[in-house]
Order: structure tokens, then C-alpha cells, then sequence
């Protein structure tokens, strides 16, 4: 069985579909692992998410910041960006059930085997991989429950580094989905600052969490999209960066977990 990561696919299936091509990849004994991002800003959300639940027992999705906005927008009958592209998807007679299939994935998911953990924007640099699973099942239970469209209504907004620690779920939720799903850089005393989102240069008074000296080593291999800017490069063997920015006009990446070798397709 070969296993796969593929970056943020935001609504690009093209390119999917070329790289699945490219390493025979068969549903019927190979495994996909999505960090996030699925939907939004491309061309065919809904060609990515309908072959991702079609192939369901293959894949495996952690969600990112813009599957959590669609999650919410549906929950509280908003309606989607226009720029997000999303019309096709809204419309079509099977939106719920992709939907609950985008739902019922988590944001983070360990494999022992490789000794790596793939989410989408990374984790805090002093979590421990058991920390970032705990945290990570708090916020599915969240999302994934009765008050699911309470939490999705507070998911917006900063947060400090002890709101992770909340008494208040709300509070928690939310600075939890902020760390796997939005994070970039963290200010010099630790909060995350969301509002920078361009590469590494030019960012002053700003650390990316990936050079952060508490992740000197990190805790296992950490892989990770989100961050389109960095063109897939953190300096770091052992943390990936697979958001090389297709629908921004870059590449789309895909890792082989068993070489650990990356296959780029462009535009």
C-alpha cells in the first residue's frame, strides 16, 4: 500500500487528478492523506470534495480554516463568499451529504508508522504530539456535535495562548481552530498575529512557528499546507510545507510518505 499527502487543493481537481495519474494511485490499496483546504477560491470545489467522499475509506482529510468556513456557513445559513466559487456546490442535490463527509474529518492525524503529523497550519511549538491530539478531539467534538453552529458562531477572532486552556469551550474552540487551521506567525511573546500572510522576509518583531526554539527537534515529522508564501520550503527536513499555492498560479505538491519524495504539478 502506498500512502500520499497532497497540498491544498482548493477547489483545483485538475491537478489532482494529474498527480494521482502520475503515481497510479488506486483507491483500492493506496491511502490519501488531505492537509486541508479543499474547497474555495478554485475552479471545481465540488469535483474535489465529491471524488474525496466517493473514495472515503482512501482518504483522509484535515480540515482547514476554509472547509471550517463552508462547515459554518451551511450551519448558519450564510452564504459563501462569491469569491470562494462555491455556487456549484450549494447547488447540488448531494451538498449535505458531502458536507457531513467534510464534517466527520478531524484536524490532526498521527501515523505511528511514519512518525509524522499532518494537519493544516502546523501545531503550537510546545505541544507534545499527545497534546495536539487531545486538542485537536476537543475541537471535533465541538464542531461535530449538537451545538455544533453555537461553536462555528464564536469561531471567529484572535486569541491568547492560555485561551487554549479556557474554562470557557467557546473560548477554547476557538483558539484552537486558530492554531491548526490559520496559524502563520507567532508574535515574540507567543500569540499568534493572523494578519501577516506573506513569506518570510520583510516579517519584523514576527517568528514562523516553525522556528520556534521549542520545535528544536519537534516531537515527530510535522506536515502541514496553509502557508502558500513559503513556496513549500521551511528550511527543515523534518517540517513540511505542502501549500506550494496552485491556485495562486504556483505548483501543487504531493509527498510520498514511503520515499518522502515530492511530485509537483503546475499550472
Amino acid at each position: 500500500m502506498a500512502r500520499y499527502v497532497v497540498g491544498d487543493l482548493q477547489g483545483c481537481f485538475t491537478p489532482l487528478v494529474e498527480l494521482l495519474d502520475q503515481v497510479d494511485f488506486n483507491p483500492s490499496k493506496d491511502h490519501l492523506y488531505c492537509v486541508g483546504d479543499i474547497v474555495a477560491r478554485g475552479p471545481d470545489s465540488l469535483a474535489c470534495l465529491s471524488f474525496l467522499a466517493k473514495n472515503a475509506s482512501s482518504v483522509s482529510i484535515t480540515l482547514g480554516n476554509h472547509d471550517l468556513h463552508l462547515l459554518a456557513c451551511q450551519a448558519l445559513h450564510k452564504a459563501p463568499n462569491p469569491k470562494d466559487k462555491l455556487a456549484a456546490l450549494f447547488a447540488h442535490p448531494d451538498f449535505n451529504h458531502y458536507l457531513a463527509f467534510l464534517q466527520a474529518q478531524p484536524l490532526a492525524i498521527y501515523l505511528p508508522d511514519s512518525d509524522a503529523l499532518i494537519s493544516h497550519a502546523g501545531i503550537y511549538p510546545d505541544w507534545s504530539i499527545e497534546d495536539a491530539l487531545s486538542h485537536a478531539k476537543f475541537a471535533e467534538q465541538c464542531y461535530q456535535g449538537a451545538q455544533a453552529a453555537e461553536f462555528f458562531a464564536t469561531m471567529y477572532g484572535d486569541c491568547l495562548p492560555s485561551d487554549i486552556h479556557s474554562h470557557d469551550a467557546h473560548s477554547r474552540f476557538r483558539a484552537i481552530v486558530n492554531v491548526f487551521t490559520r496559524m502563520r506567525f507567532l508574535e515574540l511573546d507567543g500569540r499568534l498575529n493572523l494578519s501577516h500572510k506573506e513569506g518570510l522576509e520583510g516579517a519584523i518583531g514576527l517568528q514562523p512557528w516553525f522556528q520556534h526554539p521549542k520545535l528544536n527537534p519537534p516531537p515527530c515529522k510535522l506536515i502541514f499546507g496553509h502557508w502558500a508564501a513559503l513556496e513549500g520550503k521551511t528550511g527543515r527536513n523534518d517540517i513540511i510545507a505542502l501549500d506550494t499555492g496552485y491556485v495562486w498560479g504556483g505548483a501543487m505538491t504531493l509527498l510520498d510518505l514511503t520515499s518522502w519524495e515530492r511530485l509537483s504539478v503546475n499550472p
